[in-house]
């Protein structure tokens, strides 16, 4: 068992993580819209420089990625003083969380009972992962 506050403080962070990367996951497959209308290239490696071109030039994409690519530097940050245990599940099921609620958001899906059922699901096992660690 660990201190109250580190916990806390840690699952904070992994908090924030998760929705770096939930939030962004959508708006990275908006960003990226048009990438598979490209003419193909000769080969795979001018395919992908060309891709990497395309996407890269398009701030709707740009943006995005680099707050997610924040959100990796903080995952491994807090990798160095939170419990494993803790770190995986959290960021994992809060990412999806934050991903389905900013795809609704988006007009990607809608939400329905099942997705409510779904959020709440999650918000226990986080609940539990996060206050099984505390003191």
């Amino acid at each position: 068992v660990i201190e109250t506050k580190s916990v806390l403080r840690d699952a904070f962070w992994l908090i924030v993580v998760g929705m770096l990367w939930g939030f962004t996951n959508p708006l990275m497959k908006y960003g990226s819209q048009g990438i598979t209308e490209l003419p193909k290239q000769k080969n795979a490696i001018l395919q992908t420089l060309y891709e990497f071109y395309f996407l890269f030039t398009r701030w709707k994409y740009v943006v995005p990625f680099a707050i997610n690519m924040s959100g990796s530097v903080l995952f491994y940050w807090s990798l160095s003083s939170a419990d494993i245990s803790l770190v995986v599940p959290l960021t994992n099921s809060l990412t999806f969380l934050f991903t389905t609620l900013m795809s609704s958001l988006l007009g990607e899906e809608s939400l329905n009972r099942w997705t409510f059922v779904g959020v709440i699901c999650v918000l226990l096992g986080v609940s539990i992962c996060v206050t099984s660690r505390v003191e």
